[in-house]
């Protein structure tokens, strides 16, 4: 098992740590912001789950580009190309879904835009979580 799968496992695993936290704990909890707190809070959100989420997503989508192009010979072609297509749609999620509404939200706190984002953030937590299981499958099979 060489560096670069070893970054993505623990790119992959962490960010479905994350995404499991920030889905049943973080995003429910905006709602008791209130309204006098809430840009604030928003703002402080953005700068500091990017500084998370940011650097381990990069890392995901690089190793899964790298073991696409130089696919490890115990490793199927379907299975690298699965998870890269994963790691595109989370990606798409990301910048077509969440991330307008945060914009929205950003603006004011909006119970509608809310209960959107946490609806259509279960997109991103099932394909990291089913990449999860894809991952630790293609570990079994480069420990073999």
């Amino acid at each position: 098992m060489g560096p670069v799968f070893l970054v993505h496992l623990a790119t992959t695993l962490a960010m479905v740590g994350v995404i499991w936290v920030v889905q049943v704990v973080h995003y429910p909890l905006f709602a008791g912001v209130g309204a006098d707190g809430w840009n604030a809070y928003e703002a402080a959100h953005q700068a500091t789950i990017t500084r998370v989420v940011a650097p381990l997503m990069v890392a995901e989508l690089a190793t899964a580009v790298w073991l696409v192009l130089d696919r490890p010979a115990a490793l199927p072609a379907w299975a690298v190309a699965a998870g890269a297509a994963l790691v595109g749609l989370i990606w798409a999620s990301t910048a077509f879904v969440q991330v307008p509404l945060h914009t929205a939200l950003g603006r004011a706190f909006d119970t509608d835009v809310h209960a959107r984002l946490v609806a259509t953030n279960w997109i991103r937590t099932t394909l990291w979580t089913v990449r999860g299981g894809l991952v630790l499958w293609m570990t079994s099979r480069l420990s073999a």
